[in-house]
């Protein structure tokens, strides 16, 4: 029996800022983003946007064809926790009006737990093949204002309808994975923005890819050539390249630029304009992959490679399902980058700036553009999302 990914939809925020505007308000040359790091804009989550209402977002076009109606366990995957206790994905579970017989868990591993949230699913359906889960992966990446990784904030969701008999990708059962206490990337509680030590994270990236590569290999049998595309862990798009460059490399197969691009370049179209998205990112790429790509790829075999700084990693695969692109969401998300509001320097600040108050008070927000859910205030402690779809 397989199982794997029956639908997919992606969603990030209405508004982004051009990192040709970033540049010049930190007085660099705009090819130091477009082409050093691959990025070109970052998608800035409005003040009345957070996980909670991406992840709905994202899942809503699922909800309205009525694919929810069997799915029994929702795992939501974020490291953009909201509450120290109850689950985010209890709030979307709400939103999204899904069954009361479902059980519902938030995951959090850095980037990594989008994939654990998968992995977890696949098992829940081989034991229930009658039953669907809901994988929502979801996050806002924020560093300080002026820090080198400014540049490479995002935001996004993904959600996945994972099921026997998928309609879109089938996950091969091989997989190779790796955990080691490191401190490359972090977040305490007492902070808004990311710590991150950057050539650090990038050597543990590698090391690990290297490693759960190892395992898989040794498991399956297979080899590089065995697959037609790559989907990797998008910190930003040029992370992506130089990881399959070393691997490449340490197999001792040379890779030449127009190979790489082959093998890469539609996995990393969503992410140059929407920016990392943390557990949600190697899942944008597998959406830009199957949205973008000209050729059929049914058939096909994909690697895919998750990275959660801390850290754990995972190399695994699948096949594209015949007659996928009848159950794209492609059109939708094609419009969704293409009608977004771009902000000037001034307005990411005065937005980076505003902050969820933290004192306890009575907050109502104002409304922006978002999907079709907003988070619209703070009573009695109490986060308060609204719903504005009829």
């Amino acid at each position: 029996m397989n199982i794997g990914i029956d639908r997919l939809s992606f969603h990030t925020s209405n508004y982004f800022v051009d990192l040709k505007t970033l540049a010049k308000a930190r007085s660099v040359d705009a090819e130091k983003y477009y082409v050093g790091i691959g990025q070109e804009k970052m998608g800035i989550p409005s003040p009345d946007e957070d996980v909670v209402t991406l992840a709905a977002s994202a899942a809503y076009p699922l909800m309205q064809d009525g694919e929810l109606d069997d799915v029994e366990l929702l795992l939501f995957a974020t490291e953009c926790g909201i509450d120290q206790s109850k689950a985010a994905g209890i709030y979307v579970h709400g939103l999204l009006e899904m069954s009361a017989r479902c059980r519902t868990v938030e995951l959090k591993q850095a980037c990594y737990s989008g994939t654990a949230g998968l992995q977890f699913a696949i098992g829940f359906v081989a034991r229930n093949p009658d039953k669907k889960a809901l994988v929502i992966t979801s996050d806002i990446a924020r560093y300080e204002l002026g820090s080198p990784g400014e540049a490479t904030q995002g935001c996004g969701a993904v959600a996945m309808l994972i099921s026997a008999n998928p309609r879109l990708v089938a996950i091969e059962p091989e997989s190779g994975y790796y955990t080691d206490d490191v401190m490359d990337f972090w977040r305490p509680n007492y902070r808004s923005e990311a710590l991150v030590d950057g050539k650090y994270s990038t050597r543990v990236y590698i090391h690990a890819l290297l490693e759960s590569w190892k395992q898989y290999a040794e498991e399956s049998g297979r080899a590089l050539d065995d697959f037609d595309r790559f989907c990797y862990h998008i910190p930003f798009t040029k992370m992506a390249e130089k990881a399959h460059q070393k691997l490449a490399r340490k197999l001792g197969i040379p890779i030449e630029k127009k190979e790489m691009q082959a093998l890469l370049e539609e996995s990393l179209r969503y992410s140059r304009l929407t920016g990392n998205c943390y557990s949600a990112s190697m899942y944008v790429g597998l959406t830009s992959l199957l949205d973008t790509s000209e050729e059929d790829l049914a058939g096909k075999r994909i690697g895919l490679y998750s990275y959660g700084s801390g850290c754990v990693a995972e190399f695994f695969s699948g096949v594209i399902q015949s007659g996928y692109r009848e159950f794209l969401y492609t059109e939708q998300h094609r419009n969704l980058l293409e009608n977004r509001i771009e902000l000037t320097y001034q307005q990411y600040e005065d937005i980076f700036n505003y902050g969820v108050p933290t004192d306890g008070g009575e907050y109502v927000f104002p409304q922006y553009k978002t999907g079709p859910f907003r988070f619209s205030g703070i009573s009695q402690h109490k986060r308060e999302y609204e719903s504005l779809v009829d």
